[in-house]
Order: structure tokens, then C-alpha cells, then sequence
């Protein structure tokens, strides 16, 4: 997995490449805490290929570590990982542009 971070003022983007599951996971998570709670997260999944159960657990975790001061959306879903955000409910719980 590669994620590459772009900083814009009180917005962050994080593009993920590749897979995120319990091996990578760890990564993704300490790119998250560094990530101020009071902007906008922008979750870019264009190269995202696959989402274990922990890559799900890390994109809720990184939506509560924004909270109700910040914003978090996710963008460019891969059709394989929009088919898993389904079965799983989070493109309720989730803002997917």
C-alpha cells in the first residue's frame, strides 16, 4: 500500500494505493493521527484495490477522529470497494462523492 499525503490549507488528502487490510493497516493509522481534526479529510480511493474488515474499521476510526469540528469525505471509489461499502452499510454512514 502507498498513500500519498497533500496538504492545502486546513484540507489533507490521503490517496491509498493498493490494499488496505490487517498488514497494511497500521500505516494508515499513523497517517491518520497526524491528521489535524478540526479540517477537511479527503479519503481518495481511485487506487484503492481491496478493503479488509480493518481498512473498514480504520476509515470509520479516521471519520471519529475528525468528529463534529471537521469533515470527512471519500472520493473516487473503486467499483470493487463501492461494492463493499454497500454490503456493509457504510454508504450510509459515510460521505462517498
Amino acid at each position: 500500500m502507498t498513500i500519498t499525503r497533500t496538504v492545502e490549507g486546513d484540507k489533507t488528502t490521503l490517496k491509498i494505493d493498493g490494499r488496505l487490510d490487517a498488514v497494511t493497516s497500521a500505516e494508515f493509522e499513523k497517517e491518520l493521527e497526524t491528521v489535524e481534526k478540526s479540517g477537511e479529510l479527503i479519503l481518495d480511493l481511485s487506487g484503492l484495490e481491496y478493503i479488509s474488515s480493518a481498512g473498514l474499521r480504520l476509515i470509520l476510526a479516521a471519520q471519529k477522529h475528525i468528529g463534529k469540528n471537521g469533515n470527512m469525505v471519500v472520493r473516487n471509489v473503486t467499483p470493487e470497494v463501492m461494492e463493499i461499502f454497500e454490503v456493509t452499510g457504510f454508504t450510509g454512514v459515510l460521505d462517498i462523492e
